[in-house]
């Protein structure tokens, strides 16, 4: 099963470690370090194509993670995830 991110991205479901609300995590220092570090690293892939709500954390066989910035909001992705896990 798959994921689709907005902006013809897909990724699946088996992959995702998690799915934040941008808004939410941004106050946090961890969560900017983090963000800052993999977007240093080059792991960092913008599918917003618009001011970005979520970011989903993803394994990648490449590298150790992958972060992808979308611009739907979490909840709709967590339920778009939900419902594909169930078909």
């Amino acid at each position: 099963m798959y994921l689709h991110l907005g902006q013809n991205e897909i990724v699946p479901l088996s992959r995702i470690i998690g799915i934040f609300d941008l808004d939410k995590c941004s106050y946090e220092k961890r969560t900017r370090d983090y963000l800052a570090a993999a977007e240093k690293e080059g792991i960092v892939l913008d599918v917003s194509g618009d001011i970005p709500r979520s970011f989903v954390v993803c394994d990648h066989p490449y590298h150790d993670q992958i972060v992808y910035l979308s611009q739907l909001n979490p909840s709709t992705l967590a339920g778009r995830a939900e419902k594909n896990r169930f078909e």
